[in-house]
């Protein structure tokens, strides 16, 4: 008889907490509880409950991530404003206990920094959002006048001899 097993709903659920939190790889999931990843995998393929609970913690983590980029992609469309502080300190001429010198504040200014639409994030919207309407390619198409096919009304044995006349042509 082998080793008492780890595995409980405890650990199942800080596995889990740490699969939807990050995207910790599985040997850094297994070196933070202290499992073996021979073990995580033997009870993923032998665990119903462990494989369903790990699947969920990645559907949550997927959830979460898309959220997430969703919100960044709207700021980069819109644009947005963040505040900068910026602090200006000179020596008070007063020391601390090692010897080193305590900073008066001399200056506080907050600025506000504007971040422009981003094109690129616009472009990538409308043609995942509306590809019907936009296109972020170009088609071209060969056609006769009026539209008309260029070569529908010849057989293949015919395209065949013009593309052999125009070979030969080319060599000359």
């Amino acid at each position: 008889m082998g080793r008492p097993t780890k595995y409980s709903q405890k650990l199942v659920d800080k596995i889990c907490a740490l699969i939807e939190a990050d995207t910790y790889t599985v040997a850094e999931i297994c070196r933070m509880v202290k499992i073996d990843r021979s073990t995580y995998f033997d009870w993923l393929n032998t665990k119903p409950d462990f494989s369903d609970a790990i699947k969920k913690a990645q559907e949550t983590r997927t959830a979460f991530f898309v959220a997430e980029a969703k919100k960044s992609l709207l700021k980069k469309i819109q644009g947005y404003t963040v505040q900068e502080k910026h602090t200006t300190t000179v020596g008070s001429g007063k020391f601390d206990v090692n010897g080193v010198e305590k900073p008066k504040i001399k200056e506080q200014k907050t600025v506000d920094k504007h971040f422009q639409p981003d094109t690129a994030a616009i472009i990538f919207t409308l043609c995942n959002g509306e590809p019907e309407n936009w296109k972020n390619r170009q088609n071209t198409e060969v056609t006769g006048k009026d539209g008309k096919d260029l070569f529908g009304k010849y057989t293949d044995d015919e395209l065949d001899a013009k593309i052999a006349d125009l070979e030969n042509r080319l060599k000359q």
